[in-house]
């Protein structure tokens, strides 16, 4: 082979080499152009206009307020319920007591009976002590009985039944109980019956 001929050979492969060379330049070129429209169009598309905007604010703030009201009384029914929770243990003897109630009217009736017989004493001493350890048992369950006997007459715990003309008491005032009256902590169970005087 002649130089010249390896000349124009090596001519030709230069040239094929920059040809290739700028079809893949080109390329990459066409690539970059394609990449930067793609990202402007996504801006275009990022683009909100003011009044959709300022309805987005409106429906979030909405959103909020929804989410902290429905907080709010979720908050206040855990309260709640932790009150009547709290209520309801602490009135959780109402019922039984209220029931026991008259059991105890008669057990203080039997005791203000009056007899000499020695039975009748011995009788009325175990009365007494049943009585008094029934009654007992019952104010450590927050059982109370209400005063009644020369004090002034109050409405809330009180049930006048009689009247009374009565020189020795004030115009008001309790002069005599007819039936206790008895209170579960600050709850009235049964008002008092008395007499009052005018």
């Amino acid at each position: 082979m002649t130089e010249e001929n390896q000349n124009e050979k090596f001519d030709e492969s230069s040239e094929q080499t920059q040809n290739v060379a700028t079809e893949e330049t080109n390329g990459n070129e066409n690539e970059e152009v394609e990449n930067v429209e793609e990202v402007e169009e996504t801006e275009k598309t990022v683009e909100i206009p003011e009044t959709e905007l300022e309805q987005l604010k409106e429906k979030l703030n909405e959103e909020e307020e929804k989410y902290l009201r429905l907080y709010a009384e979720f908050e206040n029914y855990k309260r709640r319920m932790k009150q009547e929770a709290s209520v309801a243990k602490d009135y959780q003897a109402q019922r039984v007591l209220t029931d026991v109630l008259p059991a105890l009217d008669n057990m203080d009736r039997a005791l203000k009976q009056e007899g000499e017989s020695e039975d009748f004493v011995s009788f009325k001493k175990g009365v007494q002590m049943v009585y008094d350890d029934l009654l007992r048992s019952l104010k450590e369950n927050g059982l109370e009985e209400i005063e009644s006997e020369n004090k002034e007459f109050d409405p809330t715990v009180h049930q006048a039944v009689m009247q009374d003309s009565n020189p020795d008491f004030e115009s008001g005032v309790i002069t005599e109980e007819l039936q206790r009256g008895y209170k579960l902590k600050e709850r009235v169970l049964r008002p008092a019956m008395v007499k009052v005087n005018e």
